[in-house]
C-alpha cells in the first residue's frame, strides 16, 4: 500500500461547507474529498459526520458504497481499464500486460511512491472505441501496447493526464475537450435526435400551451421511455403533474451503465442543450421548479461540458427565473456526479444516490411520480427520452406517431459494438429486422447477438429476422455482436460476474443466487455438468427474477435463460452423466451455510420450516 496523503482537515471542513453541511449531498462531498486527498480518511469521515449530523457509520456506508471512492489511499494518478467483455475480445488482456510491464505494479495495487494504481472497471460506455480506460478523468481509446507505452512514459516524464490529449487542452472548449478524447461515432442520423434540431423550438411551442395540453401531446404521440422499460411517458408526465405535493422535481437519469450502451454519451455531447430543454418542458407539464442531471461517474469528462451548457441558459434567461420571460415559470437544474455504481441506473437507487445516501433501490410502491425524491413526486426520464419530449412539442404528435410502428413509435438510437465492420450509434425507426441493422453495421458474419445488454436477450443467427421494437426486441440501445469464434458460454458467464459484482447486496436472491448462477456456469465450462444442472439453472433463475427487489435481480439471470432457450445445443454439449451413472448433485443447504453464519439467519426461501 502506498503512503497516505496527508489529510487537512480544514479544508475537509470547508469542503462540507461547500455543500451547506448538507447530509444529502453527501456523495457530493466524498467525491471533492476524494479528489483531494486520494482517499476518505477515518479522519475525514468522523468530520464529515459531525458537521453532517450523521453517524460515522451511515458516512462510512456511502463511502464503502461507491467503487470510485475508497477508504484506502489511491494513486495521484487512477488508471481504470475497461473490463467489458468486448474490450477483452478487443486485446485488453495484452493492454493490462503491457501497463502491468510499464508502471511495475499489478492491478489492483498502487505503487510504492503513491504515484499511480492500476485497476479494472465494469464497462465505462465506450464499447465503440475498445480498449479503453479512464485515466484520472481523462479518457482514451482504442488502446493497445504502442499507445499504452506511450502514455505510460509520457506519465513518468511529468505529462498531467490533460497532457496526453491535446499539448493545449487548457485552451479547448469543453466540447473540443470531450471531443478529442472520445469519438461520437454517428453512423446514422436519424430525422428526430441526431439530424439539424433548431434551438428551444419545442420549449418556446410548449410556452403557448397549458401544462395539461403539453402531456396531451406526449399521450397522443406514442412516446415510450428508452431506456429499456417503454412506460408510456405522457402518462407518467400526468401521474406527477396529478399528484399531491407541494414541490415537483424532474430528473434526468444520465447513469447509462448497461454493458453495451452509449448512445446516451452521444446526446450529451452532441445535444446538451436539447436534453436540458426535455427537462425544462417537464418541469412545466408537472410545476417543477427544481432539476437534477444525474451523470455516471465514468463521464465526468463530460461534467464541463454539462456545466457550461446550464450557466449558458442561466445567462440566456433560460434556466432560472422567468424562464424567456414567462412569470412564474422557475425551473433550474443541479448537475449530480455519480461514483461508479451500476445500480444508480435503476430509478429508486439513483434517487437514493442523490439523497446522499448508498445507492439502494426504494421500495415500490410508492413510485417515484408521487414518491421520489425527497419524498416529492418525480419526473425520473432518461437522456434519450427527454430529448424526443423536446422535439415532439417542435414537430407535434402527429409527426412523431407516424415514425416507426404501432406501439413502437418515433426513431431509437442503437449503440452498436463489437464483431462487426462500423460501431457506433445508429438512430433508425423503430421495425427494424435485426438482420437489416447488422447489414448497415457490417454484422452480417454475427453468430449471436446481444440487444439490450446483459439484461436483454442473446439472439442467434437463425432468428435474426426478428424486429427492433418494444414488442419483440426490446432495447435500452446496446447491440452487441459476436461473431462466431467466440464462446457463448464465456460471455455468459462474464454477465453474470458483472450482476454479481453490481448487485448492492440488498435482498439475498440477488446477493446469493447470481454467486450460485456463476458457478453454476462455471461448472458448464469446466465439462463437469450433469443434465439435470440445466434444470437447476432455470429453477434458480425463476427464484431469483420472482424475489429480487429490483430490477437488477429480475433481469440478471437473462444471460442464462436467453442463452439456454436460443442456443440450447452449446448447453447440452457439455453435460455428460457422471462416470458411475449418479448425479454429482449439488447441495444448496450446504452452499449457504456459510451465509447464514455471517448474516446470523435463515432463509424464508430455502429453509422450508422457516418461520417469522
Amino acid at each position: 500500500m502506498s503512503a497516505a496523503a496527508p489529510v487537512d482537515l480544514g479544508e475537509v471542513a470547508a469542503i462540507s461547507a461547500r455543500y451547506g453541511d448538507d447530509a444529502g449531498r453527501m456523495l457530493d462531498i466524498l467525491r471533492d474529498t476524494q479528489e483531494a486527498f486520494r482517499w476518505i480518511s477515518p479522519e475525514a469521515m468522523g468530520l464529515i459526520a459531525e458537521r453532517t449530523g450523521l453517524s460515522r457509520v451511515a458516512v462510512d456506508g456511502v463511502a464503502s458504497f461507491y467503487a470510485f471512492l475508497s477508504r484506502h489511499p489511491k494513486g495521484r494518478i487512477t488508471i481504470r481499464l475497461c473490463d467489458d467483455i468486448v474490450d477483452r475480445f478487443a486485446g485488453l488482456e495484452a493492454v493490462t500486460r503491457t501497463f502491468e510491464e510499464e508502471l511495475g505494479i499489478r492491478v489492483g495495487e498502487t505503487s510504492a511512491d503513491g504515484a499511480v494504481s492500476l485497476e479494472t472497471t465494469p464497462c465505462i460506455g465506450l464499447c465503440d472505441q475498445a480498449p479503453a480506460a479512464m485515466i484520472n478523468d481523462v479518457v482514451v481509446t482504442r488502446l493497445d501496447a504502442k499507445r499504452v507505452r506511450e502514455i505510460v512514459h509520457g506519465l513518468k516524464a511529468g505529462l498531467s493526464p490533460e497532457d496526453l490529449i491535446s499539448e493545449r487542452f487548457a485552451d479547448l472548449s469543453p466540447y473540443e475537450r470531450a471531443t478529442h478524447m472520445v469519438d461520437n461515432n454517428i453512423r446514422h442520423a436519424g430525422q428526430v435526435l441526431l439530424g439539424p434540431v433548431p434551438e428551444d423550438a419545442g420549449l418556446k411551442a410548449a410556452l403557448d400551451l397549458r401544462p395539461g395540453q403539453i402531456i396531451d401531446t406526449l399521450e397522443a404521440s406514442g412516446l415510450r421511455g428508452c431506456g429499456g422499460a417503454g412506460f408510456p411517458t405522457g402518462r407518467k408526465w400526468r401521474f406527477a403533474a396529478e399528484a399531491q405535493g407541494d414541490r415537483r422535481f424532474v430528473m434526468c437519469n444520465a447513469d447509462e451503465g448497461e454493458p453495451g450502451t452509449f448512445k446516451d454519451r452521444v446526446l450529451l455531447t452532441e445535444r446538451p442543450d436539447l436534453v436540458i430543454e426535455g427537462m425544462t418542458i417537464a418541469a412545466r407539464a408537472v410545476g417543477a421548479a427544481e432539476g437534477i442531471i444525474y451523470l455516471r461517474g465514468e463521464y465526468a469528462y463530460l461534467q464541463p461540458l454539462i456545466e457550461e451548457t446550464l450557466a449558458r441558459r442561466r445567462a440566456d434567461g433560460r434556466l432560472g427565473k422567468a424562464i424567456l420571460g414567462v412569470e412564474g415559470f422557475d425551473f433550474d437544474i443541479r448537475l449530480q456526479m455519480g461514483a461508479g455504481a451500476y445500480i444508480c441506473g435503476e430509478e429508486g437507487a439513483m434517487i437514493s444516490s442523490c439523497e446522499g445516501l448508498p445507492g439502494e433501490p426504494k421500495t415500490r410502491p410508492p413510485y417515484p411520480v408521487t414518491h421520489g425524491y425527497l419524498g416529492c413526486p418525480t419526473i425520473v426520464d432518461n437522456v434519450e427520452t427527454l430529448c424526443h419530449a423536446a422535439r415532439i412539442l417542435d414537430k407535434g404528435s402527429a409527426w412523431f406517431h407516424a415514425i416507426g410502428e404501432a406501439g413502437s413509435h418515433g426513431t431509437k438510437l442503437f449503440s452498436v459494438s463489437g464483431d462487426c465492420l462500423n460501431p457506433g450509434v445508429y438512430e433508425l425507426p423503430y421495425g427494424l429486422k435485426l438482420s437489416e441493422l447488422l447489414e448497415m453495421v457490417g454484422g452480417e458474419g454475427a453468430a449471436a447477438v446481444l440487444v439490450g445488454g446483459p439484461s436483454g436477450t442473446m439472439v442467434a443467427r437463425d432468428t435474426f429476422d426478428r424486429r427492433l421494437t418494444f414488442d419483440d426486441l426490446a432495447t435500452g440501445g446496446a447491440v452487441v455482436v459476436f461473431g462466431p469464434e467466440r464462446n457463448i458460454l464465456e460471455i455468459v458467464e462474464y454477465y453474470i460476474s458483472f450482476f454479481v459484482h453490481e448487485s448492492c447486496g440488498y435482498c439475498t436472491p440477488c446477493r446469493v443466487g447470481n454467486v450460485f448462477l456463476q458457478r453454476a456456469i462455471a461448472k458448464f465450462r469446466a465439462g463437469l455438468a450433469n443434465p439435470e444442472d440445466i434444470d437447476y439453472l432455470r429453477d434458480l433463475s425463476s427464484t431469483i427474477i420472482e424475489t429480487s427487489r429490483c430490477g437488477l435481480g429480475m433481469t440478471s439471470p437473462n444471460p442464462i435463460l436467453s442463452t439456454l432457450e436460443n442456443f440450447p445445443l452449446v448447453y447440452s454439449a457439455m453435460v455428460k452423466p457422471s462416470g458411475d451413472g449418479l448425479r454429482a448433485t449439488f447441495d444448496i443447504q450446504s452452499a449457504i451455510d456459510d451465509a447464514r453464519k455471517l448474516a446470523h439467519r435463515r432463509s424464508h426461501i430455502f429453509d422450508r420450516d422457516f418461520t417469522q
